[in-house]
């Protein structure tokens, strides 16, 4: 009994003991689990970057897709989509793409696939550029665009740097114009009670804010730009398709109208109709086909499903970014 008996302090100091060895314990086994988490994490992520890294090591084999191979070959670059930097269809990837294809020995004709409604006309004119001097390097190789669903605006000024232009007898054609578009909220402000405040230096600098009120001097002014782009647009055309545009009998050719295959073939905005397998074949006399495009790495295709760039495209799709030709 007399052992058994223990001073209230005794007690204490050895509950305080229990309860700090018990708190050593669970710390110890959080620690533990927090380590082996670490860990797992780590492994998760070494495995992840060895394998975007093994993609990208393997990535510039499958740079340019592949077709059938012979003695000779048409090559085929398609402008798919929206024609704007970072996309499919801009000018580095075509142009890399038309290249490629020129460099080819075994190439006898170059086809641009086209299925655009257009887009930036700095990037078309880089594009129609490059045709240009690719023609004049290679005056042997030549180059037709094949318009499938959809070539206007600044598809269709790609299309008119090729020696010819085919299309589907249903596609459409043309739309030779320029749009810059955006939306006006003053009214919406007024109607919140929410002031708007800008600070610039330079008298015009905040002249396109969707939240002021349009000056008709800015209007006149923003209206002059499109007009010149309107006019190295029609320019373009002219230079790439000359006599064959029946212009002098339907000046509406460049009015931003879009025609049919058929209409197109009337006005002189196509040659003839027909699709990419019909020009390899009876035009170019090659029908074996290699495609040239210039394809996405497999990062960049993860990149794009986890919403890369899904901001830039809606800001063209909003008509905010800069102007389009349409």
């Amino acid at each position: 009994m007399a052992e058994d008996w223990k001073a209230p302090e005794e007690k204490e100091a050895g509950d305080a003991k229990s309860w700090k060895l018990l708190e050593k314990t669970l710390l110890a086994g959080v620690q533990e689990q927090r380590r082996a988490r670490r860990w797992g994490i780590f492994f998760k992520l070494l495995t992840f970057v060895y394998l975007f890294g093994a993609l990208a090591l393997f990535s510039p084999m499958l740079k340019f897709g592949q077709g059938e191979t012979s003695a000779g070959h048409t090559a085929v670059i398609d402008v798919r989509g929206m024609i704007v930097d970072r996309e499919e269809a801009s000018a580095d990837n075509v142009v890399g793409g038309l290249r490629a294809a020129f460099r080819d020995e075994q190439t006898r004709g170059v086809v641009l696939r086209i299925n655009s409604p257009g887009g930036s006309p700095v990037q078309s004119g880089y594009i129609y550029d490059e045709i240009l001097r690719l023609r004049g390097e290679y005056p042997d190789k030549k180059v037709y665009a094949v318009i499938s669903d959809l070539g206007a605006s600044g598809a269709y000024y790609i299309a008119s740097a090729a020696d010819e232009i085919y299309a589907d007898k249903a596609s459409l054609v043309g739309s030779i114009g320029v749009t810059a578009a955006t939306f006006g909220f003053v009214e919406a402000m007024d109607r919140l009670g929410v002031e708007r405040r800008v600070y610039t230096a330079g008298e015009h600098k905040a002249f396109l804010d969707p939240f002021q009120p349009q000056k008709p001097e800015e209007t006149r002014f923003w209206k002059d730009v499109l007009e010149v782009t309107h006019r190295q647009f029609i320019e373009s055309v002219q230079q790439g398709r000359g006599d064959r545009l029946q212009v002098d009998s339907h000046p509406e050719v460049f009015s931003g109208l879009i025609w049919s295959g058929e209409q197109a073939l009337e006005l002189g905005l196509v040659d003839g109709l027909g699709n990419t397998g019909y020009v390899a074949r009876s035009v170019i006399g090659e029908p074996s086909i290699r495609d040239f495009t210039v394809q996405q790495s497999p990062f960049e295709r993860f990149a794009k499903r986890l919403g890369a760039g899904v901001a830039d495209r809606l800001a063209v799709w909003m008509g905010m970014q800069g102007v389009v030709l349409r």
